[in-house]
């Protein structure tokens, strides 16, 4: 992903299994190159929805990247929280399918423990022999970022000794696809985010997975440390079920910020939100405006979705990791696809093309269906030092 993007490249395209699905568009942001025998054995792919597998597969880079090796006494103080919209959705497709167009009098016996929302999250316990609490957070397109920011919180206050976080979806099957077109959201070619001329957003799959621990404990072991969490905030409009809030949002960034003690001059680049909506952009732009008064012209406010779509409740998680391109690099990820500037949505987006900057602090923005807003708030490595 770091190498698409740092090259200026998008991964959005022709999804192929979606032709006899006759849905209305088929751009979206697949892995068309996945190979599921290449990972899972026939059984495992048996039990494993195709968004437990990212989660698994994500995990493991993870957690081979971070070293962490645990006693007992520390596994069992380990937590698993993972976020996902819609679950193993997957699934779910194949099973209506097969109840509703063939009329099959059973179903596959491991249709439960497949399509339950929890199942990312209790096979990476499973897995890692991590005992601690496991929690599977849906709060649809907020669901990662706030699966690491309630991580976050654990850790702070001492109640866990470390945690994998983060979140997975694979929504490219027709039902949930049918689902999205049916609300007239998405867009028939590409993503846009902050353009003139935007029509919508563009469903992705993936995940993305986070090792957390205390910045003594990273320091203790030597780990190799991408960046430190120094603030979150999560909050709810209580107004409309899809209509975005520019005071919600505002509220969250805001607060994130007060938990991180920074003022928002410090802040020197938004990972935003950025679905490429019409309403969705132009809100999010006048509460980032809000926030960080005239510090808003300095900064870059760039859209990852862009360039993979809307991974849904992966969303947050991996346009995060994205965004650590800005401490690994001094790069920050673009917004491609831009045709015209918006006069409403008029932050540096770092139009179609990466931008070479060095960032200390990184917002990230994660903004959902049911007035739910969520930010995070993140300093490099060698600040943390």
């Amino acid at each position: 992903m770091w190498r698409g993007l740092a090259e200026g490249r998008g991964a959005i395209g022709e999804v192929p299994w979606l032709r006899e699905a006759k849905t209305q568009y088929r751009h979206g942001g697949g892995l068309l190159d996945y190979a599921p025998d290449a990972h899972f054995s026939a059984s495992e792919q048996m039990l494993f929805d195709r968004a437990t597998q990212f989660a698994l597969l994500a995990c493991d880079q993870a957690w081979r990247q971070a070293g962490l090796q645990l006693t007992e006494q520390q596994a069992a103080r380990t937590a698993v929280y993972i976020g996902t919209a819609v679950g193993g959705s997957d699934a779910l497709d194949a099973v209506y399918r097969d109840l509703y167009r063939d009329d099959c009098l059973t179903l596959p016996p491991l249709t439960v423990p497949r399509a339950m929302a929890n199942a990312a999250a209790s096979h990476i316990g499973l897995r890692y022999k991590l005992r601690g609490p496991s929690l599977t957070i849906s709060t649809a397109c907020a669901s990662s970022t706030q699966a690491i920011g309630e991580a976050f919180r654990l850790l702070r206050h001492g109640a866990i000794h470390a945690a994998v976080a983060g979140g997975t979806d694979a929504c490219l099957n027709p039902l949930v696809w049918r689902a999205w077109e049916s609300i007239r959201a998405m867009a028939p070619d590409t993503c846009r985010p902050f353009s003139k001329g935007r029509r919508g957003m563009v469903l992705g799959e993936g995940a993305g997975v986070l090792v957390m621990e205390t910045l003594e404990s990273a320091r203790a072991r030597g780990a190799p440390i991408l960046a430190e969490v120094l603030g979150y905030s999560a909050n709810c409009d209580a107004g409309d079920i899809v209509k975005p809030s520019e005071t919600g949002a505002a509220r969250a960034m805001r607060e994130a910020l007060q938990d991180a003690e920074l003022p928002p001059g410090q802040v020197d680049y938004v990972n935003a939100h950025g679905t490429g909506t019409l309403l969705n952009d132009r809100v999010e732009t006048a509460a980032i405006r809000r926030v960080l008064g005239e510090q808003a012209d300095r900064i870059v406010a760039s859209s990852v979705k862009s360039a993979i779509g809307h991974l849904m409740g992966a969303a947050g998680a991996v346009e995060l990791i994205a965004g650590l391109m800005a401490f690994e690099r001094d790069l920050l990820p673009p917004t491609l696809n831009h045709q015209e500037a918006d006069p409403e949505c008029d932050l540096d987006c770092a139009p179609n093309a990466p931008r070479a900057q060095r960032v200390n602090t990184l917002l990230k923005n994660s903004f959902a269906f049911g007035g739910l807003n969520t930010s995070l708030v993140l300093r490099r490595p060698e600040v943390a030092a």
